[in-house]
C-alpha cells in the first residue's frame, strides 16, 4: 500500500481552497485532513489563515463551505425574529426548508458578548437531521438557551412568496415573536 504524502505549508492551503471551490456541499475538516494527510487541527488553522486573507469559507456544521459568489440564481434574503424552547428548533427549521427556504444563520444578543452570530445553512430535511444529530452528539448548547429562547435566524429563498409562506407558517406554529405585545 502507497503512503500519502504530506502537504505542507502555503501548498496544503491553495489545494484546500481547490478543493472548497469545486465541492458542491460542505466538506468536514477530517475529510480535508485526510486528502493532506494532516491533523484536523492543522486543518482549522488553515482555514482560519485562509478566512484573514478574506477568503469566503464558512464553517457550517456539514463542514467548510467556499461562498461562491457567481449564483445564477437570485436570492431573496430576511430577517425573523423568533422565540421557543430548544425541544422545537427541529420543528422550526423543518417548516423553514419545507417552504423552500434556507436557514443561513442564527443571531442572538449576548449580555456582555453583544451580537452572536453562528451559520446554520439548511436548506432540507436531510442538513436539519444532520444539524440536530451534531448538536446532540457533541452535548453542544442551542444560542437560544443563552437568551430564554429568542433568536433571529436570516433565511433565504429564490422567491419572496416562498419567504412569505414561510413566515406565515412559522407564524401559526407560534415560532415568531408577536410584535403586538
Amino acid at each position: 500500500m502507497k503512503e500519502q504524502k504530506k502537504v505542507f505549508g502555503e501548498e496544503r492551503r491553495t489545494l484546500l481552497l481547490s478543493l472548497l471551490k469545486e465541492a458542491n456541499e460542505p466538506m468536514t475538516g477530517s475529510d480535508l485532513a485526510a486528502r493532506t494527510n494532516v491533523s484536523r487541527q492543522v486543518i482549522v488553522g488553515d482555514i482560519s489563515l485562509l478566512k484573514a486573507r478574506n477568503e469566503p469559507i464558512i464553517a457550517t456544521s456539514q463542514g467548510y463551505l467556499y461562498l461562491k459568489s457567481n449564483s445564477p440564481v437570485t436570492m431573496y434574503e430576511r430577517t425573523i425574529a423568533c422565540k421557543h424552547p430548544p425541544e422545537r428548533t427541529e420543528e422550526e427549521l423543518c417548516i423553514c426548508v419545507d417552504h423552500g427556504v434556507t436557514v443561513k444563520d442564527v443571531r442572538i444578543e449576548h449580555p456582555v458578548y453583544g451580537d452572536l452570530t453562528a451559520s446554520i445553512l439548511v436548506s432540507n430535511r436531510k442538513e436539519v437531521k444532520q444539524f440536530i444529530k451534531k448538536i446532540h452528539s457533541t452535548q453542544s448548547s442551542y444560542l437560544l438557551e443563552l437568551t430564554n429562547g429568542i433568536h433571529l435566524h436570516t433565511i433565504s429563498a429564490p422567491s419572496e412568496k416562498a419567504l412569505d409562506d414561510t413566515v406565515e407558517a412559522l407564524r401559526e406554529a407560534s415560532f415568531l415573536i408577536d410584535t403586538s405585545e
